[in-house]
């Protein structure tokens, strides 16, 4: 091809312009105001000029540009999502539950990490990407998992609602929250645990994080209502990852009185202690781990945890987001989902009645 022929096709190429919201209502026959309600407000439009639009906008290959919409009007046009971890499957089932929600109520949601490694490869908020969502205007704002210095939120506007789902939004009281009941879930482990004969049931919790904190009491409370106070064993994991659950499993087993039984914050952490006991000469000590994410499932992992309930959370949540009730700032609410536990070949089979009895 020669350099003419380049030189021409580039200038061609230049010459095309992006289709904009006017093209689209000339060839739809309709006004501009008509084109922006449907992409928009799709629901107060009715279905023969929304199908003539959106003809109209696919013959001309126009899609709307959310962000300069948002930037443009007065209040934000989509609902910003930030996740806590990338690597966790319990928030990316949440995140495509409330993506699937808001579509089916005709929202956008745009969603970005929170964090990002460090030089030493620790999980530390991505300030530049959170003050980059900030600056693009979104109507509403979900947190979905725990992201440290949450309160630096309070720079979005007050009439901009936040919800944080799975996670508590410590130090920001204007959030509201949409999460398992975690005194009932933990009840419903040690119950479980407590009835194939288990007493010295000790529990691994993550050293950081307001819903750790949370589930660590209520392991705590469980085993006092159920007269095991005594037998309390609480092992504090570096992470939420399985390596952590293996080390924390292994301190446990290694103890003077190890347990029979253990429970972890989260999957992750069950699943290391999982291969801790595999590899150990005590293969019987149980196991349930919590959030009953699809790791769990597996036949190979078989894993007892706490179903929270993450289809129902992200519901709540989607409704939350898309109020339209959102003028007047007040402070957040605090919405306690009832979990159940699902129990599978981790924790089924019930402990020998000689070693039932505890030292």
């Amino acid at each position: 091809m020669s350099n003419a022929t380049l030189l021409r096709d580039s200038k061609s190429n230049k010459a095309k312009k992006r289709p904009t919201i006017r093209d689209v209502a000339a060839l739809a026959g309709v006004s501009k105001s008509l084109v922006s309600l449907v992409y928009s407000s799709p629901e107060v439009v009715s279905e023969h000029r929304r199908e003539r639009v959106l003809e109209a906008a696919a013959k001309l290959g126009f899609s709307p540009n959310f962000l300069a919409r948002s930037l443009a009007a007065d209040s934000g046009t989509f609902v910003g999502i930030l996740v806590a971890d990338l690597h966790n499957p319990l928030f990316a089932e949440i995140v495509d539950y409330v993506r699937a929600e808001l579509e089916a109520r005709g929202q956008y949601g745009f969603m970005t990490s929170a964090m990002l490694p460090d030089v030493n490869g620790d999980q530390v908020l991505d300030r530049r990407t959170v003050n980059a969502l900030i600056d693009l205007r979104p109507k509403s704002v979900l947190v979905v998992g725990s992201i440290p210095t949450i309160h630096e939120l309070a720079a979005l506007p007050e009439n901009v609602q936040i919800v944080v789902a799975s996670a508590i939004p410590k130090g920001l009281n204007r959030a509201s929250s949409v999460r398992a009941d975690d005194v009932l879930g933990m009840k419903l482990v040690i119950e479980h645990l407590v009835e194939n004969g288990h007493k010295r049931i000790a529990h691994i919790t993550a050293k950081e994080g307001n819903v750790a904190v949370a589930r660590k009491a209520a392991y705590e409370a469980a085993m006092k209502e159920a007269g095991l106070e005594k037998y309390i064993a609480i092992e504090e994991s570096d992470s939420h990852y399985e390596r952590s659950g293996f080390d924390a499993a292994t301190k446990l087993m290694e103890g003077k009185n190890p347990p029979t039984a253990i429970t972890a914050y989260n999957d992750l952490l069950a699943i290391g202690a999982q291969e801790a006991v595999l590899g150990s000469s005590n293969k019987s000590i149980a196991i349930v781990g919590y959030d009953n994410t699809f790791l769990s499932q597996f036949k190979q992992i078989s894993l007892s945890s706490v179903e929270p309930g993450n289809k129902a959370i992200a519901i709540k949540a989607a409704e939350l987001l898309t109020s339209e009730n959102l003028s007047t700032p007040k402070l957040g609410t605090t919405h306690l989902l009832k979990p159940n536990l699902i129990i599978r070949n981790s924790s089924k089979n019930k402990l020998a009645t000689t070693k039932a009895k505890a030292k």
